[in-house]
């Protein structure tokens, strides 16, 4: 169990904090998944890696929570309130986000066209680089290499 934990522990906690979005909550899933793993290490049947079946038992106990009556009722209430007290904040950011991202779109839209299509493809259709590859019938390195340099050129345009 220890030597689960010391490998997997902190990017299984990466893993559930991106399906709950809180680090306690995900803290505390973590522990319930280990115990899980534990509890049904003899049912693994060494068809995957260790990793994946892990994983595999994660993310259905993440998707079980954000499924189960607690999470529904306690959490999604207590999220109301406070976003009620933060109406504010919320529109100014929204504002601050809303300028940002027209500047993104600005300048995704000044790239090169292959750039522009590699970091539209990957980016906002959430395309893998196989993907890409077979859908331009450009070699997976080109795309890859295109991909980091357009990356490059956003970063230096939006630092200035």
């Amino acid at each position: 169990m220890d030597q689960l934990m010391d490998e997997y522990g902190q990017s299984l906690l990466h893993l559930t904090y991106s399906y709950v979005g809180k680090r306690e909550i995900a803290e505390d899933l973590t522990q319930e998944i280990f115990v899980k793993c534990f509890q049904r290490l003899e049912q693994f049947q060494k068809k995957s890696s260790l990793k994946s079946w892990i994983w595999r038992i994660a993310i259905n106990h993440c998707k079980d929570y954000l499924r189960n009556w607690h999470y529904k009722h306690i959490i999604v209430s207590e999220e109301k309130i406070r976003d009620t007290q933060s109406q504010e904040t919320e529109v100014v950011n929204q504002v601050i986000q809303r300028y940002e991202d027209e500047e993104l779109v600005a300048i995704v839209l000044s790239l090169p066209d292959t750039y522009r299509e590699v970091i539209y493809l990957y980016y906002f259709e959430e395309l893998s680089i196989r993907e890409i590859s077979s859908l331009t019938s450009v070699n997976q390195n080109t795309i890859k290499t295109r991909l980091k340099r357009a990356k490059e050129i956003l970063k230096e345009s939006l630092e200035g």
